[in-house]
């Protein structure tokens, strides 16, 4: 071990459609395994929960290794390089949004000019 964060979950991602023949709404849930390393992975045990809503990017691994019996084990995960919580701040998808840092708010607006809200103004409109 050398002592990096490692996080592994499960994450569905779900298909729906209408069916042409039937008309009735179908649903297809697939579960995909996901893994971060180090200040992802930090990030995601401290605010991913189970219902969050998130957007992941990143690559295929497929890993073996030998089970207790012997046998050769497959699996193919995600190696998660970008995270992104989905969801406003009080709803179960948490509200962090993350690449490799913690979540930064975005920098606010400000259309009012900075010398104060009359500062703009143009006197000379003839109304």
């Amino acid at each position: 071990p050398s002592g990096s964060a490692v996080a592994n979950l499960s994450v569905a991602t779900t298909d729906s459609w209408k069916d042409k023949q039937t008309g009735q709404n179908q649903e297809q849930t697939e579960w995909h395994r996901v893994v971060f390393f180090n200040r992802l992975a930090e990030i995601a045990g401290e605010y991913l929960r189970k219902g969050s809503q998130v957007y992941i990017e990143g690559s295929l691994r497929t890993r073996k290794w030998t089970d207790k019996s012997g046998n050769d084990r497959y699996t193919t995960e995600i190696v998660g390089r970008d995270l992104q919580m989905l969801g406003g701040r009080g709803s179960e998808g948490g509200g962090a949004q993350t690449s490799s840092a913690p979540y930064t708010p975005p920098a606010q607006k400000n259309d009012m000019p900075a010398s104060g809200p009359d500062a703009g103004f143009d006197d000379d409109i003839p109304f």
